[in-house]
């Protein structure tokens, strides 16, 4: 995984278990815009989430930080 990547998870979970709590569920998804506008790292976070881990659609953005660091 990019440090790119990592670090943009990181951010993403920090921000959504301030906002929501310990208990927030993500997506890889919630790691980009709406917008396609990085295909190539939107692969990698699909390929790490899906392939790599076999993770379900929705995690704790808690556990996914913890996998990350």
């Amino acid at each position: 995984m990019t440090e790119e990547l990592k670090q943009k998870i990181i951010e993403v979970c920090n921000k959504k278990i301030a906002q929501k709590g310990d208990n927030v569920g993500v997506s890889f998804y919630a790691f980009f815009k709406n917008k396609n506008d990085n295909p190539k790292l939107l692969m990698e976070a699909a390929t790490w989430w899906i392939e790599t881990h076999q993770l379900d659609h929705f995690e704790k953005a808690i556990k996914i930080k913890q996998m990350v660091l």
